[in-house]
């Protein structure tokens, strides 16, 4: 029936501009994608000059705005998912290997593991310092509930543990760039376009 076969593409085609369909990342999944992506490479950038930069007074003041960012993110992140889970994956080409798409799942998934694990250790580390020295104020506004108590050593220790995970999840993002520069340059599929249009060309 040609009425029916319209109404189905232009449901899909409706769905396909805020939801994902199989062949398409929806406008919400796609705002995800970049406002995380890049919040979180700035967040990296602005954690490395903040460990580097000279002491100064000023210090507590910037870190409390990494933290900040952080809790942000993992709230993000968190929302991210329960949309993920809720909305349906586009599919890889069918000439698509197999060990290509596990290899694509498994990147994608220690993406946000690695994500909620970096955040959740920058919020150990703060709930660890001395409480009037955490980074509990959220922008001034209320303080976020920490739990981890005050202990110098695991302070460090979590803060160690951020930073060298914040590095693990820097290369996993290199990787992840990389596989889309190969979709996009090497095989020619457009996989990579369709998290810029929702739809590949």
């Amino acid at each position: 029936m040609p009425g029916l076969g319209s109404y189905r593409m232009g449901r899909e085609k409706g769905q396909g501009m805020t939801g994902n369909t199989k062949s398409s990342w929806g406008t919400i999944a796609r705002s995800f994608h970049w406002i995380l992506g890049l919040t979180i490479i700035g967040m990296i950038a602005y954690g490395w000059w903040m460990n580097h930069f000279p002491a100064r007074a000023d210090r507590f003041f910037y870190r409390s705005i990494h933290a900040d960012v952080g809790y942000l993110v993992l709230l993000l992140t968190l929302i991210r998912l329960i949309w993920r889970s809720i909305n349906p994956t586009p599919d890889l080409p069918g000439h698509t290997p197999r060990w290509l798409a596990i290899a694509a799942r498994v990147n994608h998934w220690a993406l946000y593991l690695v994500t909620i694990l970096v955040a959740m250790l920058g919020w150990a580390m703060s709930g660890a310092r001395p409480p009037d020295r955490n980074y509990a104020s959220f922008f001034g506004w209320f303080n976020v509930p920490q739990f981890t108590s005050p202990d110098k050593v695991a302070a460090g220790a979590y803060e160690d543990r951020h930073i060298f995970f914040a590095y693990v999840l820097l290369a996993l993002i290199v990787l992840h760039v990389a596989a889309a520069a190969w979709h996009h340059f090497v095989r020619r599929d457009r996989v990579a376009m369709r998290m810029i249009r929702g739809t590949a060309p």
